[in-house]
């Protein structure tokens, strides 16, 4: 898979004192003989990723995006580009929660996209993203597989502070998910959440909760995942989620070749306890590697 230039839209001027800021960062990941490089960044204002690193084996590179500002503020735009080379295996991860602050009339903007090349493997393993009251926030994620490529992709989001009596209910929350293998669509999601709808405490959605996690597993062509990991998954539940939030619901679900795993309920932490636990079993079962917690985890 060649290089591709990302097409960033923004005009914003990051410089304009009081304006919005914008951040973008491109990544390459390209296999060398067995050892996956971070042949390609590119960055343009407050998004980096620190150096490569290889804490498993050196065909898997493990990559940390930081943010510096350490939140975004109303109008705030910020686009991360992936290119995963043939072959290559690569490992992303946050240091730590993003946080969405209230919108000061302006929405706030992120767009992902992740190109997983042929034979290649991409985990995309973001910490929680906390939405404070009054967040007008807009996300994107959209991932392209080539026909054999695999992804596993997490998200725990968090509305409000409720570690500080903060609740969402007054704010704005449009999220847009697309999976493509080889211009197939295999999953397509999208909806908004507003603070004061219906939405926040009906049972077709959060049901009143204030944490939602989901984590999707795409294994290479259509073969589906062995019914003994879905029956390990759907175990977890009672073993991760007894004694730290006794009342969240999880689910699990396959549709042929994609997995889809959720957690409701009130715990930031039990959601990330849960998610990691799901994804030590699918990551063994598909991609034949063991479950190597990132240090950055735990920091």
């Amino acid at each position: 898979m060649k290089a591709v230039e990302p097409p960033f839209l923004f005009n914003a001027d990051p410089d304009a004192a009081g304006g919005p800021c914008e951040a973008r960062l491109a990544l390459e990941f390209t296999d060398d003989q067995g050892v996956t490089r971070l042949t390609g960044r590119r960055h343009f204002g407050p998004l980096r990723v620190q150096k490569a690193l290889y804490p498993e084996h050196p065909s898997v590179c493990h990559a940390v995006v930081i943010h510096p500002p350490g939140g975004v503020v109303g109008g705030d735009r910020l686009r991360i580009d992936v290119d995963i080379g043939a072959r290559a295996n690569a490992l992303i991860t946050t240091p730590g929660a993003a946080k969405w602050y209230k919108a000061n009339g302006h929405v706030s903007r992120q767009q992902i996209s992740l190109r997983i090349g042929a034979g290649a493997a991409l985990e995309w393993l973001p910490q929680e993203t906390i939405f404070f009251n009054r967040a007008d926030v807009k996300l994107d994620h959209h991932v392209e597989l080539a026909a054999d490529a695999c992804y596993i992709g997490a998200e725990i989001l968090c509305f409000g502070r409720t570690a500080s009596g903060e609740t969402f209910d007054c704010g704005r929350i449009a999220q847009h998910t697309s999976i493509r293998r080889d211009g197939r669509l295999l999953w397509w999601e999208q909806g908004v959440l507003t603070g004061e709808g219906e939405a926040m405490h009906s049972a077709l959605a959060l049901d009143g909760c204030t944490v939602c996690a989901t984590l999707i597993a795409v294994g290479a062509g259509d073969r589906p995942h062995p019914a003994e990991l879905i029956a390990r998954l759907r175990g977890l539940q009672t073993e991760h989620l007894a004694a730290a939030d006794p009342g969240a619901k999880t689910g699990v679900t396959q549709i042929k070749s994609l997995l889809t795993a959720r957690y409701l309920g009130h715990s930031s932490a039990a959601a990330r306890a849960w998610i990691s636990a799901c994804w030590q079993q699918i990551r063994p079962a598909l991609l034949a590697r063991p479950a190597i917690v990132p240090r950055i985890w735990h920091t």
